[in-house]
């Protein structure tokens, strides 16, 4: 029981520290518009994979490492940095910082090598400044907006875009942020880093499973943005702005991005058992 007693205090003095930064975290993931309400689910993920090393960390050498050290400094002058500015993202990412670098400085290198992965996949968990997920939801919605008129245009059909509108004859379609593709692209990079991880993969397979996302999601949202549009020339808004229209559409579109990234996860494997 004493040895469990001496991490009492150190790790009551973290949670004191990153507590509102916890807070902060938790106020986005639980958002009604969140990108990010699969941060809860990242850190028992990581434990998960923790707890499965559980026997290869117990029998493995342990001795303390100056590197982890420093790394344990960087983050918290980092958490002293973010606290001073107000910036709880650089909160969280000292955090991950400060946890590496207490587990690499008092175990070493042999636990830090089996559980590197775990902890590191923690900054999932921490959502990006809203500014910046501002301006990357407007560059995505352009380009979104910009091939979906071109698609239209293809086809027949008179398009014009002006920003994130997509005019045509008898309709006008706003492309909104949930169309732009970044809650999809977020969603996969999170499978993609998983599946990586767990999967017997050489490193050009698992950066194509990692680096898929940002393409997979585009493409379905052009997609879903251009059937919209055609549904809204053809039949009216009013049909494409009802709730099981829309929503219903983002649900069926997502489903159908995540079965061509399952389907790309498998053929990655079946090439890989075909080599071996």
């Amino acid at each position: 029981m004493l040895k469990y007693l001496k991490w009492v205090l150190p790790l009551s003095l973290i949670a004191y520290i990153y507590y509102p930064t916890f807070v902060w975290m938790a106020d986005r993931w639980f958002a009604g518009d969140s990108y990010y309400g699969h941060g809860v689910l990242v850190p028992f993920v990581s434990l998960y994979w923790i707890f499965k090393e559980k026997n290869r960390l117990a029998s493995c050498e342990k001795k303390s490492h100056f590197l982890g050290l420093v790394i344990f400094m960087f983050g918290a002058l980092l958490q002293a940095a973010s606290s001073l500015l107000r910036i709880y993202f650089l909160s969280g990412i000292s955090f991950v910082f400060v946890l590496f670098g207490s587990i690499y400085f008092l175990f070493g290198k042999n636990t830090i090598r089996l559980i590197w992965f775990p902890i590191a996949f923690l900054l999932m968990m921490v959502p990006l400044p809203l500014l910046l997920i501002s301006e990357i939801t407007l560059k995505l919605k352009f380009l979104v907006s910009e091939i979906s008129t071109y698609f239209v245009n293809a086809i027949g059909i008179h398009a014009v875009q002006q920003g994130s509108y997509i005019y045509t004859p008898n309709a006008v379609c706003l492309v909104g942020d949930p169309c732009s593709g970044l809650r999809s692209f977020l969603a996969f990079l999170c499978l993609g880093l998983i599946f990586a991880y767990m999967g017997r993969f050489s490193f050009w397979k698992r950066l194509i499973l990692v680096v898929t996302g940002l393409p997979l999601a585009i493409v379905f949202n052009v997609f879903r943005v251009f059937m919209m549009t055609i549904l809204g020339e053809i039949y009216g808004m009013e049909l494409v702005s009802t709730k099981a229209v829309h929503d219903g559409g983002g649900i069926v579109v997502f489903a159908l991005a995540l079965i061509c990234f399952l389907i790309l996860k498998r053929k990655l494997e079946d090439s890989h058992v075909s080599v071996r």
